[in-house]
């Protein structure tokens, strides 16, 4: 069966991790490397002949909209990762639908085409952020891929179920949330959909993870980012854990994705949804 295969489409100085080290303020001084590690991606893609979905940071087209008109043009998926890579529970309500129309004005004008999936970044919709959702819906999203349900420390909380599912917006119809990737094991849920994950697990256990959703009938939702394909990005000193996550593995992340993509079907999510199973209404509220 067919899975999506997506790429959050952000500097490396975006990374929520560096958020401290590194402000909005501080972004123009940064030395840019997306144009050239998204140019890889595409070519990889296009060795493989798969579409995907690209979650494209608003700040990011605003720079460089040549680049979202050729992932465009390429024939994938363009999807909304928010203007200024913020967190959602970092937001009101207000903020979050300024920063959301945005981005969504930026890319329509450059794909000219309307934009109807979005990631929240770092998938920071939460317990206490569900009226995202309703500012989505009203903003014409109908796929939703936000929702990660793992413990971390700068998301998950939401325990969805693992497949594609509707969520109903009250007098605006519904949206389709399609999680990240996860595997249970012994009534645990370990984090298989990409990222860090993708770089720090034995791809054995990814791959086994996949086969397991799939032989449900559930497809797997899987991600990366350009940088973690770029070994050689400037490196910020931060805290132990952020160093053993962020920068593990970067020269082997290419292999591994390869290796998923000889092993499984994959194409962007607005396709996907088109062909998958869509549960029921989850949650209710």
């Amino acid at each position: 069966m067919y899975n999506a295969i997506t790429v959050d489409v952000e500097e490396w100085f975006q990374v929520t991790r560096l958020r401290n080290r590194i402000r909005p303020r501080d972004w123009p001084r940064q030395q840019s490397r997306i144009v050239e590690n998204v140019a890889r991606i595409l070519m990889l893609f296009q060795e493989y002949q798969i579409k995907a979905t690209f979650f494209v940071v608003g700040w990011i087209a605003e720079r460089y909209p040549e680049l979202v008109r050729t992932i465009y043009e390429h024939g994938h998926e363009i999807g909304s990762h928010g203007y200024q890579h913020q967190l959602v529970y970092e937001q009101s309500p207000g903020e979050f639908a300024r920063d959301l129309r945005k981005s969504l004005d930026l890319l329509e004008r450059i794909t000219n085409k309307k934009v109807i999936s979005y990631r929240a970044p770092s998938f920071s919709i939460n317990n206490r952020t569900l009226w995202a959702f309703e500012i989505l819906k009203e903003n014409h999203i109908d796929i939703d891929s936000s929702l990660f349900p793992v413990k971390h420390d700068i998301y998950g909380q939401l325990l969805c179920p693992f497949g594609f599912f509707k969520i109903q917006i009250p007098n605006k119809g519904f949206l389709t949330e399609c999680p990240i990737a996860t595997l249970s094991i012994l009534g645990r849920r370990f984090p298989i959909g990409g990222g860090g994950h993708l770089r720090v697990y034995p791809l054995r256990l990814i791959e086994e993870g996949i086969r397991s959703l799939n032989a449900q009938g559930t497809p797997a939702v899987i991600y990366f980012h350009p940088w973690e394909l770029d070994p050689f990005f400037p490196k910020v000193p931060t805290s132990l854990i952020s160093t053993a996550i962020h920068y593990h593995d970067l020269a082997n992340t290419e292999n591994k994705i390869r290796k998923l993509l000889d092993e499984f079907k994959f194409t962007s999510l607005r396709e996907l949804v088109n062909l998958a199973k869509v549960n029921d209404y989850w949650p209710s509220w």
